[in-house]
């Protein structure tokens, strides 16, 4: 709703009045610029906003289209299309065995036969396990926005992960830096805690304001004046915290350690402060920032800090002393060649590079305003004074998480606005990268320089975009560190991983990310650091930042889909469970040709709601395998009536419906004498005795195989009965569930009027041991089946 009041004030007819304006000239308004006419007074503007940056965001969301059905939906609607069938099918059966000389016993049959063959719990299983799989999220910090993303989740094949914050604590720290002037110097002193000392990177003495170099203390005035952070000391529990862009509260950290902070050199109780004149915020386009002090002489200072490449692109000289003549003019090559190295040296180690620059500026005409200069007209002729080397520390549990992806079958890509050898480092640090990637054999000045690999597993975003679409898919594998990263970057990275047939997870938190979440399958925006419009975009969001939370999230889509897949083997196969001898029983008839069911219409219902749904439902509340993050991701085929799923229904479906008819054929025609007697499917009537004991014998069989069944489908490919298995961790409500329905068995058989009169059955006593026979068989069957299934998976050479 938000993006759709943006859109309509960008398109909404504005009007400037008593605006004396020319005929035909153009007005800025922000968004566009247009002509403006009809008359004195009044002039008519028209916005053309979507032809902005934001206004192309914007139509690229309302373009998606989220009112279309998942996967799960449509599988449920085939479904219910393939139901409809059978079930039509089997009223015509039950018809065609009467002759078509339907009363009202041949109805009702029929109906609860039509019944028996549609599953009426499975939308409301369905919808409960998704409710407690988004509880289950919630709880590990990971909100679910759509329930698709549940569906999509568990077939994740790739994972595209920011560092700051998502992969690395966001703690940042500055631990080094270098001045051309006096070499690399370390800081000491971790956390917000304005706390530390500066020493050369050869001595052990800590330099202070009366000791350091004019290069040092521009480089420090740098830091904390171009700088929009701010630090104080909480009044109540005394400790420091910091507001702002972590990079930048690093920044102004480091100038507190020096007593140069922003506060202390704006502020009048030190004299002449210095008073801002313009500021050009940083902007991930031009990855630079830019502002113009008044310093307390008078004189106006521009500071400059960001992205190396972008910094010198603005400079044209180096400082490289502090004596006359030591700022020196060079070629944008020159400065390449020796502040390069630099970089490198301290983006090895995993530091986040910026560079620093700043010049003196004259005015004829009083102090500039914010809007005197462009950032255009300021960046230019700057004079680099140094770089400062930034630590954030990977979390501890990233490297485990990345290890746990790999194991799943999961590719995690780190896309980062960095060096290429700083997301390198972190990347290694992390398990994204081998430990002995990109480390040179050669030394220059002692150190290891961090170089791409030819396989290419490292690019920077201005390789990346280079390449077409063609070249993109000829590559052995897509690069898992792309750095520089752009947004256009991230949306060309997941449309090169749909075009190889993957599964995408992209995470974000600008504005200017939420294309590539909504082209991703799984928009992961962040909850703490993440913009509006970014959650909005985004599928779930993790409100801790954290990337061990979207391997809980794959888990738990896992998890989810694959309790879902259980349930509906266990619903459905129940379904065909009955069926089966519903229609074969049919063959039965008495004396006048009449068919005897072999179960009532009560039956039928009793074991559709009562027996088969609890089960059902705590099969989606069964815990997260063993396994489950130790196996390949499902193919995006392999929906929830996959064939594997379409078998295993058919299989248990016909094994229990036979094992159960033929509790009713023994009892009939091995201890009874085959009398079918006449009029039982009314009633107790003479003769009828064989047929409602033997009703009892196949109605008490079913309904503990489909109470039993619900143990077999806890796992479709490994055995569920053996010790080990009963070791794990259980599912309570499983175990509840079979209590429930045995006892109400129980009292179904011997609850005198309730038994006879009701459910049509009479008591049983021997049959308990045909019964338990049953079970056993059961069992026997369905231990071949997964044996017989694993063999098979192993042949074809999948991990089980």
């Amino acid at each position: 709703m938000q993006i759709l009041i943006f859109i309509f004030s960008i398109f909404r007819p504005a009007t400037i009045p008593n605006a004396e304006i020319p005929l035909g000239d153009r007005v800025n308004m922000g968004f566009s610029s247009t002509i403006l006419v009809k008359g004195r007074g009044h002039a008519i503007v028209t916005a053309t906003g979507m032809n902005t940056e934001i206004g192309r965001i914007a139509k690229r969301l309302m373009d998606s289209g989220e009112n279309s059905k998942t996967p799960l939906q449509k599988a449920l609607d085939r479904m219910a299309l393939v139901m409809l069938a059978v079930a039509i099918i089997s009223i015509i059966i039950t018809f065609g065995a009467s002759k078509f000389h339907i009363n009202d016993e041949v109805i009702l049959y029929a109906i609860s036969l039509a019944i028996a063959v549609i599953p009426e719990g499975l939308v409301a299983v369905v919808t409960l396990t998704q409710a407690f799989g988004v509880r289950s999220m919630a709880d590990k910090k990971c909100l679910v926005r759509r329930l698709a993303a549940l569906e999509s989740l568990g077939a994740v094949t790739n994972v595209c992960s920011d560092k700051t914050g998502t992969l690395t604590q966001s703690k940042m720290v500055l631990t080094r830096f270098w001045l051309p002037a006096d070499g690399h110097f370390n800081v000491s002193g971790l956390g917000v805690i304005p706390e530390g000392d500066i020493t050369a990177q050869d001595s052990t003495t800590p330099v202070t304001q009366e000791t350091m170099s004019p290069a040092m203390t521009q480089l420090i005035q740098n830091t904390s004046l171009c700088n929009t952070a701010t630090i104080r000391r909480d009044k109540e529990n005394g400790e420091w915290i910091t507001q702002g862009d972590p990079t930048e509260s690093a920044l102004q950290v480091f100038a507190h350690k020096v007593k140069m902070g922003n506060k202390r050199l704006t502020s009048d109780e030190n004299g002449t402060p210095w008073t801002l004149l313009a500021e050009y915020p940083f902007d991930s386009g031009v990855k630079r920032m830019s502002v113009i002090y008044k310093n307390p002489t008078g004189q106006a200072v521009a500071f400059l800090k960001g992205a190396t490449e972008r910094v010198l692109a603005c400079c044209s000289s180096i400082q490289f002393s502090d004596q006359e003549g030591g700022v020196r003019p060079m070629s944008q090559q020159e400065m390449e060649d020796i502040v390069f190295p630099q970089v490198e040296n301290l983006a090895r180690d995993g530091l986040r590079v910026l560079a620093l620059a700043t010049k003196s500026m004259k005015f004829e005409k009083g102090d500039i305003g914010p809007d005197d200069l462009t950032r255009e007209d300021v960046d230019v002729d700057f004079t680099l004074i140094g770089l400062c080397g930034i630590y954030d520390p990977p979390r501890v549990e990233s490297k485990p998480s990345v290890q746990s992806c790999h194991e799943a079958g999961i590719t995690v890509h780190m896309l980062t606005g960095d060096h290429h050898a700083t997301a390198t480092a972190i990347a290694r640090e992390v398990g994204i990268l081998p430990e002995n990637y990109g480390r040179g054999v050669s030394k220059e000045g002692g150190v290891d320089h961090v170089v791409v690999g030819e396989d290419k597993l490292v690019m920077t975003a201005m390789e990346f975009d280079k390449l077409s679409e063609e070249t993109i898919d000829a590559l052995p594998s897509l690069p898992l560190v792309i750095a520089r990263c752009s947004p256009d970057t991230k949306v060309k990275m997941i449309e090169a991983l749909h075009r190889r047939g993957k599964i995408a997870g992209m995470t974000g938190d600008g504005v200017n990310d939420s294309p590539s979440l909504k082209e991703s399958d799984i928009g992961i925006a962040m909850g703490q650091t993440g913009s509006d419009v970014a959650k909005q975009a985004a599928d779930i969001i993790l409100t801790d930042d954290n990337f061990s939370t979207i391997v809980l999230a794959i888990q738990e889509g896992r998890r989810v889909f694959s309790n879902i897949a259980r349930f509906v083997v266990h619903m459905i196969s129940g379904n065909v469970a009955e069926v089966v001898p519903l229609l074969i029983g049919l063959a039965f008839v008495d004396v006048d040709g009449t068919s005897v069911f072999p179960l009532s219409p009560v039956q039928i219902l009793f074991n559709n709601i009562l027996t088969s749904s609890p089960p059902a439902m705590s099969l989606g509340l069964e815990p997260i395998s063993e396994d489950a993050m130790k196996v390949p991701p499902r193919r995006r085929s392999e929906g929830l009536f996959a064939w594997s799923n379409v078998i295993d229904i058919l299989f248990y479906g016909f094994m229990i419906g036979i094992i159960c008819l033929l509790n009713f054929i023994v009892v009939i025609y091995g201890y009874g004498d085959g009398n079918l007697g006449q009029y039982c499917n009314e009633g107790l009537n003479p003769g009828c005795e064989q047929v409602f004991r033997a009703r009892g014998a196949l109605f008490a069989a079913l309904t503990i195989l489909i109470l039993l069944h619900a143990f077999t489908c806890r796992d479709l490919i490994h055995s569920t009965w053996n010790w080990r298995y009963l070791r794990r961790n259980h599912n309570k409500y499983l175990f509840y569930s079979f209590g429930i329905g045995f006892v109400l068995l129980l009292i179904t058989l011997y609850v005198p009027v309730l038994n006879t009169s009701v459910f049509k059955h009479s008591p049983i006593d021997w049959e308990w041991g045909m019964v338990a026979a049953s079970c056993v068989a059961y069992i026997a069957f369905a231990e071949l089946y997964k044996a017989g299934k694993r063999a098979l998976l192993r042949r074809r050479g999948y991990r089980v």
